[in-house]
């Protein structure tokens, strides 16, 4: 499995990244410190697999292992290109799942790319970009599908699913959060889009903030966002995980 981890320019990116995977990326103030992508590979521990060398005592025992991808930081307008734009969404295209870092703490002396703490402008600033991109993309595969149904009637059903996801696109909601049936959920995977990869959004937050993690409102925020998305959210002091991540 490859996971991207994303997020906006100073949030926690390759924080993260290193907590994880003890690789040492790069952590600057100042926007894309992460220009090519860091790539580390993590054993996952699994403790039926280990009794089962123990039975059996075979000459190798493989482990599974994630591949986690720390991408570049992204800005407004990445869908035209902008800032690394191309760069960022070609990397999200080759992951299986996003892990999207937002920043839920004020510190004066890590700078913001938009020049204050807010989680959902950030995830919404991500978020939009992709949706410009699967909007693209069904845009292409919608004129090609109308095309090809002067020939084949079948690509009707093809038309039908791709303007129900473009009319949600264009009300903002990303492709995860529609309600597909088992035929239609198989015509999308075959679509490729970045707004259907299961997303992960990981709240980092400050040392202070832990005691009361779970009711922050800033954190309250993202979880609210979340559950539009049938997303998960997992609030983390990325700062004092890498920290840790260094002594064990």
């Amino acid at each position: 499995m490859k996971i991207g981890i994303v997020g906006l320019p100073n949030v926690g990116k390759s924080t993260m990244f290193n907590s994880i995977t003890k690789a040492g990326a790069e952590c600057a103030n100042y926007p894309f410190c992460t220009i090519e992508p860091n790539v580390g590979v993590v054993g996952v521990p699994d403790e039926r697999l280990d009794e089962l060398t123990k039975m059996y005592n075979p000459q190798k025992t493989t482990h599974a292992v994630i591949e986690f991808v720390d991408i570049a930081g992204l800005v407004k307008g990445a869908s035209k290109g902008e800032g690394l734009g191309n760069k960022f969404l070609s990397h999200i295209r080759e992951t299986d799942s996003i892990c999207e870092v937002v920043r839920c703490f004020e510190d004066s002396n890590v700078v913001h790319v938009d020049g204050n703490v807010d989680p959902i402008r950030d995830i919404e600033t991500i978020n939009f970009e992709l949706i410009f991109a699967d909007i693209e993309t069904v845009n292409k595969r919608l004129d090609k599908a109308k095309k090809n149904l002067k020939a084949d009637k079948k690509y009707q059903q093809e038309i039908d699913l791709l303007l129900k996801i473009k009319e949600n696109l264009e009300n903002g909601i990303s492709a995860r959060a529609i309600d597909f049936n088992d035929e239609e959920q198989e015509l999308v995977k075959e679509m490729f889009l970045l707004t259907t990869k299961p997303i992960l959004y990981i709240a980092n937050i400050s040392e202070e903030q832990l005691d009361n993690a779970e009711n922050d409102e800033l954190v309250k925020k993202v979880k609210d966002y979340a559950l539009k998305e049938k997303a998960e959210v997992i609030p983390l002091c990325v700062k004092i995980e890498e920290e840790l991540s260094r002594i064990r």
